[in-house]
Order: C-alpha cells, then sequence, then structure tokens
C-alpha cells in the first residue's frame, strides 16, 4: 500500500496535464473551450458513454460521427424507426445497448421535453442508464463531483494506490480512492482526464510513467510492481454453443430473414431463421426445402460463450410460405444491417447461393 513519503496525489496536476494533453475527441468540449463558457451536450455526452460500454474509442468513432449526422438532437432520435437505428448499430455490439437507447430517446423526449435530467438520481431512472453511465453524464455535461469508475480509472487508482486486492473485490476499495480525489471544481474535466490517463499513459502494459503528472505519488512506481496491477481473478473459461441457421433464397433473389425478439441476445436485430443455440439444437428449418449443408460453419464469440453456427443454404419457389420470417427483396437487403454474426453467416452462404443459382 501507499508509502507515506510519496507526494500526495493532486487533482490540480492532473488537471494541468489534462488542458495541454487531453484527447480530441467527436463527443468532447476541450478544456480550453470549456473554460471559455462552452457546456457539453448532455445527449452526445450519453450517446457516447452508452456506445464506448464494452467498446473502444477507436471503433466508437465513426458511429459516434453517423449517428449525430443522422440524428442531431435527442428528438431526432426518438422519432427513427427502430429498423434503422438497430441497422446503424450493427457491428458494435451489446445489441440490448441499442434497444434501451431507443427507449431512452423516447422517454427523454416524451416525458421530459427532450431534456436530460440534470441529477445522478434522475439520469439513472432512465432506461439503460445504470450508475456508472449516470455518473459519467452528470460529471462531464453538468460538471457535478460524481465518482467516475471505468476500467481506465480502476486500473489508475490501483497503480497509484498499490491496491494488490484483484477485480472485481477490488471495485469498492478502488471507488473510494477515486472519490477521495475528485474534486468539486471541473469535476467534468477531472473524470475525463482520469481517463485519458490510462488511456494514453497509465495503459494496461508498458505503462509511460516518465510522462505520468502523477509520477512522484504512484506507489506502485515506488515498489515496482506498476505494470502487474491491477491484478484480476481469472475467469472461468467460455462454453461452446451450437446452433443452425437457414439461409432460403427465393426465385425472384429475395432472401429469408426474420427480427429476433426484443429480449434475449441480438433482440430486435435481423437475422437469419434458426435452431436454438445449446450444446446439442435440434434442426428447425422455417420452411420445407432442399436444404444443403454447405460444410462450414460461422464463428463468433460473445461475452460468455463461444457460438459456433453450422450453415445450410436453399433456393425455393417463389410461391414459398415460410412459417417463420418474411422474404427481403433483394433491393431492401444490406448485410450492414445484420449483426456481426450474422454477417458471417451471409458471407459463408451467399458462395453457396451463387453456386446454386450458375447450377
Amino acid at each position: 500500500m501507499r508509502d507515506t513519503a510519496l507526494d500526495m496525489p493532486k487533482a490540480a496536476d492532473l488537471l494541468a496535464w489534462y488542458d495541454a494533453h487531453a484527447r480530441d475527441l467527436p463527443w468532447r468540449v476541450s478544456p480550453g473551450d470549456r473554460a471559455a463558457g462552452v457546456m457539453p451536450d448532455p445527449y452526445r455526452v450519453w450517446l457516447s458513454e452508452v456506445m464506448l460500454q464494452q467498446t473502444t474509442v477507436a471503433a466508437v468513432k465513426s458511429y459516434f460521427e453517423r449517428f449525430t449526422t443522422l440524428w442531431p438532437t435527442v428528438g431526432d432520435l426518438a422519432a427513427a424507426p427502430d429498423a434503422q437505428v438497430m441497422g446503424e448499430w450493427a457491428g458494435l455490439g451489446y445489441y440490448a445497448r441499442a434497444r434501451n437507447l431507443l427507449k431512452c430517446a423516447r422517454v427523454v423526449a416524451e416525458d421530459h421535453g427532450g431534456v436530460f435530467p440534470t441529477t445522478r438520481e434522475g439520469l439513472v431512472a432512465l432506461p439503460g442508464i445504470g450508475p456508472y453511465t449516470a455518473a459519467a453524464i452528470s460529471a462531464i455535461a453538468y460538471d457535478a463531483p460524481e465518482v467516475v469508475v471505468d476500467g481506465n480509472v480502476e486500473r489508475v487508482m490501483a497503480r497509484l494506490h498499490d491496491i494488490r486486492t484483484p477485480l472485481p473485490a477490488a471495485k469498492p476499495e478502488l471507488t473510494e480512492a477515486a472519490a477521495a480525489l475528485t474534486p468539486a471544481a471541473r469535476a467534468g474535466d477531472y473524470a475525463q482526464a482520469v481517463m485519458d490517463l490510462g488511456a494514453t499513459v497509465c495503459t494496461p502494459k508498458n505503462p509511460a510513467c516518465g510522462i505520468c503528472p502523477w509520477i512522484g505519488a504512484c506507489a506502485a512506481r515506488a515498489a515496482g510492481v506498476q505494470a502487474e496491477l491491477p491484478y484480476k481473478t481469472p475467469k472461468k473459461p467460455k462454453p461452446t454453443r451450437l446452433g443452425i441457421t437457414y439461409v432460403a433464397q427465393r426465385a425472384d433473389g429475395a432472401l429469408l430473414l426474420e427480427t429476433r425478439p426484443d429480449k434475449g441476445l441480438l433482440g430486435g436485430m435481423l437475422g437469419w431463421p434458426g435452431s436454438e443455440w445449446n450444446e446439442a439444437p435440434n434442426p428447425a428449418p422455417p420452411l420445407e426445402a432442399d436444404w444443403q449443408d454447405i460444410g462450414e460453419e460461422a464463428r463468433h464469440t460473445f461475452t460468455h460463450f463461444h457460438l459456433r453456427l453450422r450453415v445450410q443454404v436453399a433456393h425455393v419457389p417463389q410461391a414459398a410460405h415460410p412459417a417463420r420470417g418474411e422474404f427481403l427483396p433483394k433491393s431492401a437487403f444490406r448485410p450492414s444491417d445484420l449483426p456481426t454474426v450474422m454477417r458471417k453467416v451471409f458471407d459463408l452462404a451467399q458462395g453457396a447461393l451463387a453456386k446454386g443459382d450458375a447450377g
């Protein structure tokens, strides 16, 4: 733990570093602009925080810019068709976030006059906004002295205070350490400064201690263990689930797709009809056809399991009536509207369908 001979970490030192080195991000108001009185748009802060959950900054930038071009305000997003929003979200993963994004936008538009609540308590009452996101919006958009703790902040606090309790058990201790440093003034800039420090200097591997504004206060560096922290409890191996997916093409080129149930994995997204995902899936073709197994699997990894999908294809007559799903005209089908795993299925299936056409 902390050596009393070390300097005490000061928010002011980090803020001075942030003023010089803040990342230029499309959803962020720079410290200079903020000092001049420019306040962040809560809508843009909220949208970025939802997108950034379980996703990297690099992956989010283009999605954020596209969303805010299509829907510049929360009211615009609230009025957007579900299918369009889900299609634009495709590729970001964790699709429950997209469903909650729409629910939240509509509650803000309908119940709050298009204005986000200004308190943490009001924010956490909205769909899809948990304690972390509420704290982040409160701090960044409204400059409230809320404690904002993401993975970057956990790593910085673990090293700064030489906290060796493994994650996730260390979370309360790390949050307490973060709270002790959160200033009453410039709380929004400070929250983003700690995140930037973790993302650019106090990185998971090979931290750049020589340019850290808290180098003299870092207990883990003094002990020589900074690169090892934070410790983490080993994760259990992910199980593997199996499934069968069916790609049917009608004589006019239309493809059979279904909208998945709102609840559950990939909820509300377009996908190919298929079996349940388990250890021994039973066949579940959506209509009678000469189904051909293409001999390849679409493989994908979700948060809690690996998935292997057998792919079966069939050409069906124009009059085919499926028990599940609807035929989407070829002109209206965009592979980009599919979630990643379903795009993988299509990438494998289209070659087999083309061979069938040629035959």
